[in-house]
This record gives structure tokens, C-alpha cells and sequence, in this order.
């Protein structure tokens, strides 16, 4: 096994027109489980692509291990990757596809290599596939066929590149818990690029995010989720998306009043949350944002409740979505007794400890403190 680690990693295209990857440090332990999500463009598989040696880095270095494979050919580092499209050999069986990596790259007997591979065919449950053609395999299978072919080099680090886009939702799901139970079985480092942010929430043990080439937040998905130290990690993690509103802070006794800007939404944070930074907040502008499960209907009124009124009403089985008459979009997520109807007025709350002020010329969440700011953007 190995760990990974990534200096100023740099790639551009095009003479330096186009940059892909900027400035990307990452450390992973040896064992550990690393998801990258981010939106198409932002760099993902150009990163996971430079790791395996398919693309050549423009700058910084790439160690695995106690090896700087920076310069290394890809058929000489110690990686395996899935690819999306699976790539298997048409005109091979599937005992073909699963050997030939092992053929080429290692000086094992064919008797060795037979028994690597019928005991990766066993784990991955295809041993009675293994005189078929591609052609012949469902999707699933045809997966479980790339994930074999990876197993049976025994690599230190496993690359995935978006590996279960092409299956449907049950069968990603399956395969999603199968890549969970071999990466625990065999402890190998691995770094699994998504598009699809349920996937990178339920499966790493740390979720990158990248937007535009360039770290955004690094760390265990619940603090992520919990504490985007931007406004674009923020609305791009969750589902629904976490709600936005453009706010003018006022000082009010020892706290601080955010009223929507051409809205009639108010708020008011007290002494005790943001203490002193309140009195330099005032006069300001920023973005509030609360995630829609923090949002609670309420009967009680005070300066932390907000009268508004219900637009549509989407049940989803066990929780019904509350659109709300409050900025361009603000959903509530309740539990699916709470029924109101269209047109009904009601109010709502949420604790100030899930409240995130961004300010509109950093993206950042003013809320965080600098040292917990660092540390989110160190890999």
C-alpha cells in the first residue's frame, strides 16, 4: 500500500491558454478513501489522469509512497485505474481482459497469474463469466470485470474515474457498496472521482472539492456538509441545494439584524453568536445561507422568526419540500405529517448556529475563523 502526495500540481493546455488544475496540494494517507467531486470542467479526472501517469504534469510533483513518480511512465507506477467506459477488450474473454495487465507488466507464470485471477473473479462474483465477451456482460458485470482487472495487480493506490455513471440507479447503489467492502477488505489507497455528490458524501473517508481547477475544501463529508468554508462549497453540496439571501447587516443592541435586500425577510443573530464581530458586520452586505432541513415550522414569534408564505408544496415520501415566498428560491425540508397549503401563511425558524454569512466579493463565510479556514483547505 502507499500514500499520495501532491505538490503545486499544475496542468495546462493549449501553450498556457487553458489551465485545468492550479496549485493542487494534496496529502492522503496510506489506506484512506478520497472523493472528488466538483462540477464538469473542474478539473477532476485531469487530476486523477496526471496521478496514473496518462497525463504529464505542467508543474509540481507527485510522490507515492516515498517515490516521486512525477516523471514516471504510467505502466511503471505502482496504480490501477477504472474507467468509465470500462475499457475491456471486445476480442478478449473476460479470464483475457482480467490477465492481460498481469501479462504485460509482471514476470508471474501463467499458473500465477490463472490463480490471481479466478481469486478476483470469486471476489467479485463473476467466476462463471470468465470465458465471455464483453458483448455478452450487462453493465454491471462489465464493471465488476474492470474492478477484477484492477484487483488482480495488487496495486499500493486504485484510481476511479466516474466508474458507475453508465448504471442505472439500483445497480450504482450495489456497486457503490461493493467498492466499499473491497476497498475495507483490501486497504488499498484509493482516490474515486464523481460527479454524483451522494456518492462522494456516503463513500470517503474525506471528500475533496474542486471548482475551476482549484482546491475548495477538503475533510470528513458530515464537517463539510456541516461547515462550508464558501458559498460555492455551500450550494454545491446537498440536495435540495442549501438556500441563499442577499442580506444587510445592522447592528441591534449586542447583535446584529440581516434583512433581505429588497425582500421582507429578517433576521437577527444574537451578542452571544457573533459577539464581537457583529459591530464590524454592520452596514454590510452578504449572502445568509441555512440548509433547508434546518428550517422549522414554528409558532412562536421573536427575532429569530420569519412569517412567510407557501408557494408549492412537493411531497417526497418521507419529507415533503416547502417552497417559500422568500428570495429567488428558499426550500424547506419538513417532516411528511407537516401539510400545509398553497397560499397558507406560516412561520418558520432555525438555529443562528446554522446561519453562514458569505461575503459577496470573497465567497467566503465570514462566520468561519481563519484557523478553521486553513484547515479546510489543507489536503
Amino acid at each position: 500500500m502507499a500514500s499520495i502526495t501532491v505538490r503545486n500540481l499544475r496542468k495546462e493546455y493549449d501553450q498556457g491558454t487553458v489551465v485545468a488544475v492550479e496549485g493542487l496540494d494534496l496529502n492522503i494517507q496510506d489506506g484512506e478513501f478520497i472523493t472528488v467531486v466538483g462540477p464538469s470542467g473542474c478539473g477532476k479526472t485531469t487530476t486523477l489522469r496526471m496521478l496514473a501517469g496518462l497525463e504529464p504534469a505542467t508543474e509540481g510533483t507527485i510522490h507515492i509512497g516515498d517515490e516521486d513518480v512525477t516523471d514516471l511512465h504510467a505502466k511503471n507506477r505502482d496504480v490501477a485505474m477504472v474507467f468509465q467506459n470500462y475499457a475491456l477488450y471486445p476480442h478478449k474473454t473476460v479470464f483475457e481482459n482480467m490477465e492481460f495487465g498481469l501479462r504485460m507488466s509482471t514476470d508471474l507464470s501463467p499458473e500465477e497469474r490463472r490463480d490471481r485471477v479466478r481469486e478476483a473473479a470469486e471476489m467479485m462474483g463473476i467466476e462463471n463469466l470468465l470465458g465471455d465477451k464483453p458483448d455478452q456482460l450487462s453493465g454491471g458485470q462489465k464493471q465488476r470485470v474492470a474492478l477484477g482487472r484492477c484487483i488482480v495487480r495488487e496495486p499500493g493506490v486504485f484510481l476511479f474515474d466516474e466508474p458507475l455513471s453508465n448504471l442505472d440507479a439500483k445497480l450504482r447503489t450495489t456497486m457503490r457498496t461493493e467498492i466499499q467492502r473491497l476497498q475495507e477488505e483490501l486497504g488499498v489507497t484509493s482516490i474515486y472521482v464523481t460527479h454524483d455528490q451522494e456518492e462522494a458524501m456516503t463513500m470517503g473517508d474525506r471528500i475533496v472539492i474542486l471548482n475551476d481547477g482549484e482546491l475548495q475544501q477538503v475533510g470528513q463529508p458530515k464537517e463539510v456538509y456541516e461547515n462550508p468554508i464558501n458559498e460555492f462549497v455551500g450550494g454545491f453540496i446537498g440536495s435540495p441545494s442549501m438556500n441563499f439571501i442577499d442580506v444587510e447587516a445592522t447592528a441591534v443592541g449586542d447583535g446584529i439584524r440581516l434583512s433581505e435586500v429588497n425582500g421582507q425577510f429578517q433576521y437577527t443573530l444574537s451578542g452571544e453568536y457573533g459577539g464581537d464581530l457583529n459591530t464590524s458586520l454592520s452596514g454590510q452586505r452578504f449572502t445568509l445561507g441555512i440548509r433547508p432541513e434546518n428550517v422549522k415550522p414554528t409558532r412562536t414569534a421573536g427575532d429569530q422568526t420569519v412569517t412567510t408564505t407557501v408557494e408549492v408544496v412537493e411531497p417526497i415520501g418521507s419529507d415533503n419540500y416547502l417552497h417559500l415566498d422568500i428570495g429567488e428560491e428558499f426550500i424547506a425540508r419538513v417532516e411528511a405529517d407537516y401539510e400545509p397549503e398553497t397560499g397558507d401563511q406560516i412561520e418558520i425558524t432555525f438555529k443562528e448556529e446554522h446561519v453562514h454569512l458569505f461575503s459577496p466579493e470573497t465567497g467566503l463565510d465570514v462566520l468561519t475563523s481563519d484557523e478553521d479556514r486553513v484547515k479546510a483547505t489543507t489536503a
